[in-house]
């Protein structure tokens, strides 16, 4: 069995049921012993002509054969047929509602992590947890419950049916078994650390397999493909010997308990042998007991496969804890309120910012208004802090109290779902679902609307390359948007969010893919479409945002400067200079 604070809820939920198979199960150990008594009459019989039957010499023929051995072996087969077959409804079926549950809860945890989790945890990792770790948990629960109570109650009334046929031969077994226990113990410590390196062996396999299945395409242009393998084979070894490690360990303990379970057959052998030949004990009644003894080797058995199958679950269940314990660093504080139809107006006030992990400041004293309804650029070097500027409007991170605002209240005081509810969001990576495009565009909604997700993707000026699509808006895109170019997966990212119509629509470089041509056309749909809301576009090209109602400058954490185009040109040096540099460039081409 397995215990823990986030699976024990379980043992009482399911309650009913699970005593329910521990009932079946009772029934069946219970028939079961009758079986080496039936044994042990029809040897005395076959050998004396006559048994001992209710403490009374009854003549051994067919008639006795048939209505007390034979019937009654019928039905007890009978009994433990739907016996075993109710308990193990009971227990299996508990255990995958268990891990079902269990699946749930991380995935809903998962879903409220924040995005500094995610930097650190790798999908690899994180997808082994979901099936190696949950299969070895649902396993100890279920296999756990069966060993526990066939264990305890089979065990208890086997050596009960022993005892009170011969304690002393009863005695000398149990040193054997002892010993049993013993080393599965101290064994099961060791298989349990071994099963925390094969899990972790297994989970860096999976890191690298999805990092080389998502990075394919870089891997074949740099001609990688032999050095991936090579780096792969490396992996699966280590994956191979720490099974292999484990394998050995459980296989040693299974032999020696194996061992000492013959040693006792030898026991039971040579001393019931003598006590048959002093007429203590007769030849029925030697089987007898070894039926007894043979019930009872399973629960020993059963006691060293539970330490086992207890070591395996509790190293999965400690690494699933890490994850469903991760600390939320994203949350609402207490006292949050809703913010209800957002109108589009953002201040940061002296915002300085550091990531978790950071070792430095990416924003330094940030300060501009951006009011609703404005459509405003952000432009700057690569690792500016752009980005981060938007990741804080859209509350991906923490930011300290009274330094952002939206309409007029600290977005601390504000729920992160109403904020982000007013936002629509096109991020760098403009990352597909492996849906419909229909599906992709409408990723807002739950209801389908042909004609607003047409006319988005008018808007996006993709509509003309899904037209040409065979299967059109129910085109499916391959993994992470693999199946579309980078201009059509940007413009599908862009059509998703003008879907939304929120008052607040942020495009991080959202338009680097595609012709100068195509970004006018989405450009001017953009000002069209979106007057009287706010929309901030994140750009390289000084060409994407000239147009803008407001250009902020950005430049190592800080913003230089906030103007319109012409006005940044006449007093900021550095945005001149970038200008200049950009028009130099263009006309190289």
């Amino acid at each position: 069995m397995i215990f823990g604070k986030h699976i024990n809820r379980y043992y009482l939920k399911y309650a009913p049921i699970l005593l329910l198979g521990a009932f079946a199960l009772i029934l069946v150990d219970y028939f079961q012993l009758i079986i080496p008594k039936l044994y042990g009459m029809l040897i005395d019989g076959l050998d004396k002509g006559e048994v001992l039957y209710k403490g009374v010499l009854t003549p051994f023929d067919l008639d006795f054969l048939l209505d007390k051995i034979c019937l009654p072996i019928v039905g007890i087969v009978l009994v433990m047929v739907l016996g075993r077959f109710l308990w193990r409804v009971c227990f299996f079926g508990s255990a995958i509602r268990v891990e079902t549950d269990i699946r749930i809860r991380m995935f809903d945890h998962c879903k409220d992590l924040s995005r500094d989790y995610y930097q650190v945890n790798k999908v690899g990792n994180l997808m082994s947890l979901f099936t190696n770790d949950l299969d070895t948990i649902q396993e100890c629960f279920g296999d756990g419950m069966l060993m526990f109570f066939d264990a305890l109650f089979l065990g208890l009334l086997g050596f009960y049916n022993m005892w009170r046929m011969d304690p002393s031969l009863t005695l000398l077994t149990l040193i054997p078994l002892g010993l049993i226990l013993l080393i599965g113990t101290l064994m099961g410590k060791a298989m349990m650390k071994q099963w925390e390196v094969r899990q972790q062996a297994f989970s860096n396999l999976s890191d690298f397999a999805q990092e080389s299945f998502s990075g394919y395409a870089v891997i074949k242009a740099f001609v990688k493909e032999l050095k991936q393998l090579l780096s792969f084979r490396t992996l699966n070894v280590d994956n191979e010997k720490a099974n292999v490690k484990y394998t050995k360990i459980s296989n040693l303990m299974h032999v020696l308990i194996v061992l000492l379970v013959e040693t006792v057959i030898c026991v039971i052998l040579g001393y019931g042998g003598y006590l048959v030949h002093e007429s203590k004990f007769t030849a029925g009644r030697l089987v007898e007991y070894i039926g007894y003894f043979s019930s009872v080797v399973w629960p020993v058995m059963a006691v060293s496969m539970l330490i086992e199958k207890s070591a395996r679950g509790k190293a999965s269940m400690k690494r699933v804890a890490e994850l469903l314990e991760a600390e939320i660093t994203v949350r609402d504080a207490e006292g949050t309120k809703a913010l209800d139809a957002v109108k589009g107006d953002i201040e940061f006030k002296n915002l300085t910012f550091r990531y978790p992990d950071g070792e430095f400041d990416a924003l330094q004293d940030v300060s501009f208004k951006i009011n609703a309804g404005e459509s405003v650029g952000i432009v700057g070097k690569t690792g500016s802090g752009k980005t981060t500027l938007v990741d804080l409007i859209l509350r991906t991170y923490n930011v300290p109290d009274g330094t952002l605002f939206v309409d007029g209240r600290d977005v601390n005081e504000l729920t992160i779902r109403s904020v982000r509810d007013g936002c629509a969001y096109v991020p760098q990576d403009n990352f597909l679902f492996s849906d419909t495009i229909t599906n992709n565009i409408n990723f807002a909604f739950d209801d389908v609307d042909d004609a607003a997700i047409e006319n988005s993707a008018v808007l996006a000026n993709v509509h003309d390359n899904i037209a040409e699509f065979k299967d059109k808006y129910g085109t499916i895109l391959g993994e992470r948007g693999v199946t579309v170019s980078g201009g059509q997966k940007q413009r599908i990212s862009i059509a998703r969010a003008l879907m939304k119509n929120a008052a607040i629509l942020i495009l991080d470089d959202s338009v680097s893919a595609v012709d100068t041509d195509t970004e006018k056309v989405i450009l001017e749909n953009l000002k069209s479409s979106r007057e009287g809301k706010t929309t901030i576009l994140i750009a390289h090209r000084i060409s994407t945002i000239e147009n803008m109602d407001k250009i902020i400058f950005i430049e190592d954490g800080r913003v230089i400067a906030v103007g319109t185009h012409e006005e940044l040109v006449a007093s900021c040096p550095e945005y001149a200079k970038m200008v200049e540099l950009q028009r130099l460039e263009d006309a190289v081409k």
